[in-house]
């Protein structure tokens, strides 16, 4: 990570700018080089050192080398020098922790603000941490004690001395050798050192412990253009107004109240992740002496050295050929079955961690983030993406990010839901229902169903006004301009991550080809443009064919699913006159809800077996594409999957929403599915209360399936897998990567299936929120949880992944855009359409006692109840009933001249409709766009700083160099000069 730190003051004054008589004052003890910042003034005591740093690449390792041994380099055992370099030595000592005043050197300026503290300039390393003495020796003790840790855990080769990196498992059994040996001597051949070791529990598994060692990862760094710190960063400040000295203070407060903040982790805790404090750099062998080496065994850090090692196992070769390379090919054809790199060590310990300390990692992520007691504590991101790497770290920063910005949601919707609680008995539609005692309604099947009173429906009545209610409409667009918010901030968010993170000018490298796509077009090859070598080609018009039917193969799935939907539609129409002929009274009363509710749970089990399906389907469709790279199968996977799962779950709520009761036809002439059952209507409070039951049951249900399958079924199969083990083996006795071995491999999807599960719940919670403004907070409720589950099964249950890199969270962030999209259409539609918002708009403007003259306290929705009903004539159902019963729509009575037909009124709710649809659709979409506009990608400061940054880092890799040219000639005896010769 790189932060812009200090002033150019002393810069501008050797490039002949103007310069302040104070800012010359301060700067008339330095003598820099002309290209040379202030900060970058360093002592000349280094000869003795530097040559220890740069013969620190020089020497090899060998097998008979402890990693435990820790190879300081301070400036202590510098060669003596004379009083005049002495001096200047200490005259040139810097802050590189936080440059608010800049240099000791320069003295105080009132417009930088110093929090950290001061070091000293090693030569040795261009830096020496600022620590104190103190922590110096306890970070000391704490390394001696994580190595010893380490090999008491078996984390070590038989000779105790070898770090572990990877770990590939095979079966003796399996005739595969050859490939293997060959694969295993051309790892040795790279640099690798390979040890093997047989299971205690199962004589039949080998497994192979890698290790590589400190040359070869030197060579692999610089290959592979890893960044490493080679300076200590410094904070630059801009000079503020005095006008801010308010608002400093009020922050100030704020800062300090955060740090009692319960929810904020003990830092103290965690470990000074040193390459989060530094500038970094592309490794390069030629210039190690740039870099901060305090220890060959910890410069790398863990997820970098598995990196570097799986790099080396995609690209060594098992066999001659172009294609014979990898060990996913390996995987595929049985020679290994397993590769990994190792945990750290157990998860837990027989000593408390706040006496003791964290025994690894893997320990402290346990004890400060997967346990279930830090559900209210924030998640320490920089040691998941430490331990697990940054596309990891990236999901849980996003994970935590929309389950933060999920609180104003789930407060609002919960307001929105007890404004309509503590409204619900001064409801004028709700009273006019409760009141209806005279009102027969129409029956609402032909056979079981006879006539109803209207005030039946009091209790449905007074549900439906909780979720439609005088705050529908502002909770629609606050989530709408709320989806917008979370997208755009998320941005930031990003951005910030991959600046701390040291993302910025990171560039995947170029991806090998899948297997699959060398087997079936090597022998169509085309130049690749960027690595210049010939590689298997795939024709235009075989990948449009292919397309083409894959893209059938999902409308195909789609209309599948359209069809469970219309078979819950016939269950419907065919139950409905069971139920209300049911012998259970309660039943027979409540015959709709019981015909609604048994719909869903029938429907449900429909959504979960045909996602079993689709995963099938999706991996032929995306398998028939022959995707060129992993990422590219990955992308056609995830959006496939995204579609069916999507189209499974919401199918049903469509219907239920747009369809439901609006094309039954009226009394005396209803219209009937196959000309035979009759289509169903709506309830006489309104088809919401079923659009509610559907959401309700369906998101909690799969919310309650989802963390079964994620965190119950790994530990049944853990606990079976330690079951078969031996009895007489305790687990004690079985070391670490046979321990590792018996957890359950990560998703074969990777992260897919974890965005997928949050995505589809974001549009539960967007999508039809106008009809459920509780989706928010059972949302909120379920990622509290979700967050420790995951982190939980991520340190217990699973393997290690490889510590991937990722600068985003790639084709979900276009499909959560795509969802906001759609949620402004589809609350539109529910606003307008399924709920009675706009017909007592109409009523109480147009038709109702205010349309003509308005005078206070009058209610304006007096007599909505009866308007809304029409007339039908009894005598025509041929029952034996005289009189007249009413049915919910906008109809002449039989006495008019066109009975039956649609009113005038009804032709003006239409309108009204469109009309609402329009202008909410315009007026969201443009409020989303204005606050897009509003909020940048990056922050104001942060572009700053990347920019500065690019500028200080070539001042520093400039210092460096002519400081190591300058030693070189004071060894050689020549004459030293500031500047370059």
């Amino acid at each position: 990570m790189v932060h812009h730190s200090g002033s150019i003051q002393s810069f501008k004054q050797q490039k002949g700018m103007n310069v302040s008589k104070s800012e010359i004052t301060k700067e008339t003890s330095l003598k820099p080089s002309r290209r040379s910042l202030p900060c970058l003034a360093q002592s000349y005591a280094y000869s003795k050192s530097l040559s220890q740093s740069t013969s620190l690449f020089q020497s090899t390792e060998s097998e008979s080398q402890a990693p435990t041994s820790v190879t300081f380099i301070s400036s202590d055992k510098a060669e003596p020098v004379n009083a005049e370099e002495d001096k200047k030595d200490s005259v040139l000592k810097c802050s590189f922790a936080d440059l608010s005043d800049f240099c000791l050197a320069l003295g105080k300026d009132k417009d930088y603000m110093d929090e950290s503290e001061h070091a000293n300039y090693d030569r040795s390393r261009l830096i020496k941490d600022s620590v104190p003495k103190d922590n110096s020796e306890s970070k000391a003790k704490l390394s001696k004690n994580d190595m010893n840790y380490i090999a008491s855990s078996g984390l070590l080769f038989k000779d105790g001395k070898k770090r572990i990196d990877y770990i590939l498992v095979y079966r003796k059994s399996n005739i595969q050798y050859d490939k293997r040996n060959t694969f295993e001597k051309n790892l040795r051949a790279e640099g690798l050192m390979l040890e093997k070791e047989p299971a205690v529990a199962n004589p039949d598994i080998m497994f192979i412990k890698i290790h590589i060692p400190w040359d070869t990862l030197c060579k692999y760094a610089e290959r592979l253009n890893i960044r490493m710190p080679f300076r200590k960063k410094c904070y630059y400040t801009d000079r503020r107004n005095k006008s801010m000295g308010s608002v400093q203070n009020y922050f100030r407060r704020i800062k300090k109240w955060m740090s009692q903040n319960p929810m904020v982790l003990d830092k103290s805790a965690f470990p000074n992740l040193q390459e989060s404090d530094c500038y970094t750099g592309p490794f390069s062998r030629a210039r190690i002496h740039h870099f901060i080496i305090n220890n060959k065994d910890t410069f790398f850090s863990n997820a970098t050295r598995s990196r570097i090692v799986y790099h080396m196992l995609q690209h060594t070769k098992y066999e001659n050929g172009i294609s014979k390379v990898g060990i996913c090919k390996l995987i595929n054809n049985g020679s290994y079955i397993a590769a990994f790199p190792p945990h750290e060590g157990a998860y837990k310990s027989n000593q408390p961690i706040k006496t003791h300390g964290p025994q690894n990692n893997r320990h402290l992520l346990y004890e400060r983030w997967a346990r279930w007691g830090m559900w209210y504590k924030h998640q320490p991101l920089d040691l998941i993406r430490l331990y697990f790497g940054e596309k990891i770290g990236l999901y849980f920063a996003w994970l935590g990010w929309y389950t933060g910005m999920l609180i104003p949601a789930a407060l609002v919707g919960l307001c929105v839901f007890f404004y309509g609680i503590f409204t619900m008995n001064g409801s004028q539609v709700s009273q006019e229902i409760c009141k209806a005692t005279e009102v027969f309604m129409c029956p609402l099947c032909d056979k079981n169903c006879s006539l109803q009173r209207l005030n039946e429906s009091c209790i449905y009545a007074k549900v439906t006004y909780l979720f439609d209610n005088g705050g529908t409409v502002f909770f629609a667009i606050f989530m709408a301009i709320w989806a917008t918010v979370f997208l755009e901030f998320w941005k930031r968010r990003r951005s910030t991550l991959t600046y701390t993170w040291d993302l910025i000018e990171w560039e995947e490298e170029e991806e090998t080809l899948r297997p699959q796509f060398e087997a079936k077009y090597y022998k169509m090859e085309r130049v690749n443009p960027i690595s210049g070598k010939p590689e298997p080609h795939q024709p235009s018009s075989d990948k449009i064919t292919r397309l083409l039917v894959s893209i059938s193969g999902i409308f195909f799935m789609i209309s599948l699913v359209i069809t469970a939907v219309f078979a819950v539609v016939v269950y419907r129409l065919v139950v409905m006159e069971q139920f209300a002929s049911f012998k259970w009274n309660f039943i027979k009363q409540h015959w709709q809800f019981a015909t609604s509710a048994a719909a869903v749970c029938i429907n449900f089990v429909i959504i979960m077996a045909l996602n079993l399906a689709y995963e099938k389907i999706a991996y032929l469709l995306t398998n028939l594409e022959y995707p060129r790279t992993e990422s590219e199968w990955e992308n056609s996977f995830a959006l496939k999957m995204f579609l069916f799962q999507f189209v499974n779950l919401n199918s049903s709520i469509f219907y239920i929403a747009f369809f439901l009761g609006r094309f039954v036809g009226h009394p005396g002439n209803y219209n009937k599915l196959f000309n035979r059952w009759r289509l169903e209507e709506c309830h006489p409070s309104g088809c919401l209360i079923d659009l509610c039951l559907q959401m309700g049951v369906i998101m909690f249900l799969k919310q309650i399936w989802n963390n079964f399958m994620e965190l119950g079924y790994p530990l049944i199969q853990n606990w079976w897998s330690r079951h078969k083990i031996k009895r007489g083996i305790q687990d004690a006795s079985i070391p670490q990567w046979e321990n590792d071995w018996n957890l359950q491999p990560m998703n074969i999807h990777g992260l897919m299936d974890e965005y997928l599960e949050m995505v589809l719940q974001f549009g539960f919670t967007t999508i039809f929120v106008a009809a459920f403004p509780l989706a928010p907070l059972l949302a909120l409720l379920n990622n509290i949880i979700e967050i420790r589950l995951d982190a939980y099964k991520f340190v217990t249950q699973w393997r290690r992944p490889l510590p991937a890199r990722a600068t985003d969270i790639g084709i979900w962030y276009g499909i959560l855009e795509g969802i906001g999209i759609l949620a402004v259409i589809t609350n539109a539609f529910v606003i307008a359409i399924t709920s009675d918002y706009i017909p007592r708009f109409v009523y109480e403007y147009k038709y109702g006692p205010c349309a003509s003259r308005f005078e206070y306290g009058e209610n304006c929705l007096k007599g909505y109840v009866n308007n809304s009903l029409s007339f039908f004539d009894l005598s025509e159902l041929g029952m034996g009933k005289s009189g007249y019963c009413r049915y919910r729509d906008y109809r002449g009575p039989p006495w008019s001249s066109k009975p039956y037909e649609f009113t005038l009124q009804y032709w003006h709710i239409l309108a009204a409709r469109l009309a609402f649809i329009i202008v909410f659709e315009h007026l969201v979409f443009g409020i989303k766009s204005f606050i897009a506009y509003l909020i940048p990608d990056v922050p104001k400061n942060l572009y700053d700083r990347i920019r500065r940054e690019k500028y200080l880092v070539q001042e520093m890799m400039y210092e460096a160099e002519l400081e190591h040219l300058q030693q070189q000639r004071r060894k050689s005896g020549h004459p030293v000069h500031h500047e370059w010769p």
